[in-house]
C-alpha cells in the first residue's frame, strides 16, 4: 500500500511539471512577435524608419536653425567658453592627494567639448 501511495506522488508531481511546462508563455527562439516594441522587427521596419523621420521633422520645425542659426552658435560658443574655464578651474583646484576625481572631472569636461563641436558641426550643415 505504501508503495502505491509513492508511486501516486510521484505520479502526480509528473504531471503537475508537464502542467506548468505546456501552460506557461513559452515561445520559440525565433518568434519575432516583441512586446517590447511597438514596431517589431524587420517586417515593420520601414513605419518604424517612417516613425523617427516624423519625430526630426518635427523637431526641425521647432528649432528652425536656418532662421536661428547666428543664435544658437552663439550659445555653443558661449558653452564652450564656460567649460574652458571649467576645465582650468578644475586643473588648479585637483587634490593632490586624491587626484583621481579631479581627473575623472577633467575627462568629463573634455567629453562635452567633443559633444559641443558636433553640435556646432550639427548646426553649420543644417539647411
Amino acid at each position: 500500500m505504501e508503495k502505491v501511495l509513492i508511486n501516486l506522488m510521484i505520479f502526480l508531481a509528473i504531471c503537475y511539471v508537464c502542467y506548468l511546462f505546456i501552460n506557461s508563455n513559452y515561445k520559440e527562439g525565433m518568434d519575432t512577435n516583441s512586446t517590447s516594441s511597438p514596431y517589431g522587427y524587420a517586417g515593420n521596419a520601414a513605419e518604424y524608419g517612417a516613425a523617427i523621420k516624423a519625430n526630426v521633422i518635427k523637431n526641425q520645425d521647432v528649432l528652425l536653425i536656418s532662421k536661428y542659426r547666428n543664435d544658437y552658435e552663439n550659445v555653443v560658443l558661449n558653452m564652450d567658453d564656460l567649460v574652458n574655464n571649467l576645465m582650468l578651474t578644475t586643473v588648479l583646484t585637483i587634490d593632490k592627494a586624491n587626484p583621481q576625481v579631479g581627473l575623472e572631472r577633467l575627462t568629463k569636461l573634455n567629453e562635452s567639448k567633443a559633444a559641443l563641436n558636433n553640435v556646432m558641426k550639427f548646426i553649420d550643415s543644417s539647411k
